[in-house]
């Protein structure tokens, strides 16, 4: 409970703290946004990071050299738990904004970093407002700012190691013209949700994959591009997860 404790005091006060940063982020993005973008990308990265210092995780990084550094890139990971953001967020070459459900609206403070950051808000009850949404990650992604997704559509909380992946999740890259690069997240579960309330120490790889561009597929694997997608995450998600497990018993 001591890690949770100190995570949420944390957070707390960084939100309630950072307020004059939030004035000064949206003065400076009335003047410079482009400025802006790497301010608030180096502000909550440095904040990221606290917390999983203070969580005590372990990352361990593979194929982070496959993420392209001169164009903007759809990120699409699996979601197994909240930490997800936050382990990959501190890894992005470039402002990069999240696909988040509505709901997060409701918490103060922290959403206006999440505008900050570009992150947009998708209404899940509603198609015509989630193609809006789509299409805004579009026009980010055209402007240079990278966009992550999770295609799962929510958290995943089941015994299957994914759930189906959404294809309307994949159209902003295809609308885009942009490469895909899979996030394939393993054992990011067990430092919170495995065993609530509690924070644990735990070891995590996060595999990001080489770039997919759609326009070099053929036919039948893009009118697949989710199962295809998903295939490639699932064997770095297996092969990860008996790793982790070897290191366990490797430690006694």
């Amino acid at each position: 409970m001591i890690r949770l404790l100190f995570v949420l005091l944390f957070v707390l006060l960084f939100l309630i703290l950072s307020m004059p940063l939030m004035l000064a982020e949206w003065i400076i993005g009335k003047c410079n946004p482009s400025l802006r973008d790497r301010s608030s990308l180096a502000i909550v990265n440095w904040a990221f990071r606290c917390v999983i210092f203070l969580s005590g995780t372990r990352v361990i990084v593979k194929g982070e050299e496959n993420v392209p550094r001169d164009t903007a890139v759809l990120y699409v990971g699996n979601h197994r738990s909240y930490y997800d953001i936050i382990l990959t967020y501190v890894r992005v070459p470039r402002p990069t904004g999240y696909v988040a459900k509505l709901e997060m609206l409701r918490y103060p403070l922290l959403n206006v970093w999440m505008h900050f950051l570009h992150c947009l808000f998708l209404d899940r009850n509603d198609l015509k407002k989630g193609l809006k949404t789509i299409l805004k990650g579009v026009e980010k992604m055209k402007s240079g700012i990278s966009i992550c997704i999770f295609p799962e559509g929510t958290r995943n909380n089941t015994d299957q190691d994914f759930l189906p992946f959404h294809e309307g999740s994949f159209k902003i890259a295809e609308k885009a013209g942009a490469p895909i690069v899979p996030i394939t997240m393993s054992g990011t579960n067990a430092i919170f949700e495995d065993h609530l309330p509690r924070i644990k120490k735990q070891t995590v790889i996060i595999e990001y994959g080489k770039p997919i561009h759609i326009q070099e597929l053929d036919r039948e694997t893009r009118k697949n591009l989710s199962g295809y997608v998903q295939q490639i995450m699932a064997e770095a998600y297996h092969r990860n997860l008996r790793e982790l497990d070897e290191m366990e018993k490797a430690a006694g």
